[in-house]
């Protein structure tokens, strides 16, 4: 099996570095990912200046192709470019893994997470994905290497079953105060839909223009629906959530239908 590896927070972040490890024996790994942080660029693309690649050595385990772009940036070039240059024109990773994301990615976090967008490209272009996130209090306490262990036996699990081509799954590890703490449960939880509880600092300019500092930590919502992610999370589980790219309403396709059928245009 040929792996795709990414994600948003850098080719040398911390996070892919130990996914990176912890994926061995799983299959070949190639590392395209960003040349820098990406985190919360959601699904932008870059058409107004080249995506910049340099090969890279990140350790004498792993190297990698760094672009100058954002998440589905990465995922894009490598698919329709870089993969078919290296493995020829019919050939495409088995699989795409994303992360492992420094912050959970749970409820309204999904739209922003540059690393979802980079599993969501690849399975709109037909590679099945899944995100890692890790719920981080202090990013430079977080233990990468434990998170990459439980990351490892998730997807493993996860791979237990076949993927569709189209499948993207979401998996969020919560965080843990010791690297000797029992291997967290797992469970499979639907996306949080309630509102982020959001802050800003008011904050005035030496020059006198006023402007905004965001104060919230992402994660606080105005509820946590039963058997969602962010309940679950909360809880101490490994949540795993299916998702689709697809945005459609379908439960209002019809009344939209009905309802402009009614009132024809001039």
């Amino acid at each position: 099996m040929r792996i795709l590896l990414t994600n948003d927070d850098g080719i040398d972040a911390p996070g892919i570095v130990a996914l990176h490890e912890a994926l061995q024996g799983l299959g070949e790994i190639v590392t395209i990912a960003p040349r820098t942080v990406q985190s919360a660029t959601g699904h932008g693309i870059t058409f107004t200046h080249p995506l910049m690649t340099e090969e890279v050595v990140v350790n004498d385990r792993m190297k990698g192709i760094a672009v100058e772009g954002r998440p589905a940036d990465c995922v894009k070039v490598a698919l329709r470019a870089i993969w078919r240059e290296r493995f020829g024109e019919d050939d495409h990773p088995d699989l795409t893994i994303s992360g492992i994301n420094a912050g959970a990615n749970v409820g309204i976090n999904i739209i922003y997470s540059g690393t979802v967008a980079a599993a969501v490209e690849s399975a709109f272009l037909g590679v099945p994905a899944i995100a890692v996130s890790l719920h981080v209090a202090d990013k430079t306490r977080a233990r990468y290497g434990r998170a990459a262990r439980i990351a490892r036996r998730a997807i493993d699990r996860v791979l237990e079953h076949e993927l569709d081509s189209h499948g993207v799954v979401n998996i969020n590890i919560p965080r843990t105060e010791s690297d000797d703490a029992p291997m967290p449960p797992i469970r499979v939880a639907q996306m949080n839909t309630a509102p982020g509880v959001d802050a800003y600092e008011r904050c005035v300019s030496p020059a006198g223009r006023v402007h905004y500092w965001s104060a919230g930590d992402g994660l606080v919502f105005t509820h946590h629906a039963p058997e969602s992610d962010a309940e679950a999370l909360a809880e101490g589980f490994v949540t795993i959530t299916p998702l689709t790219y697809n945005l459609t309403d379908y439960a209002r396709l019809q009344t939209w239908r009905e309802r402009l059928a009614e009132a024809p245009g001039p």
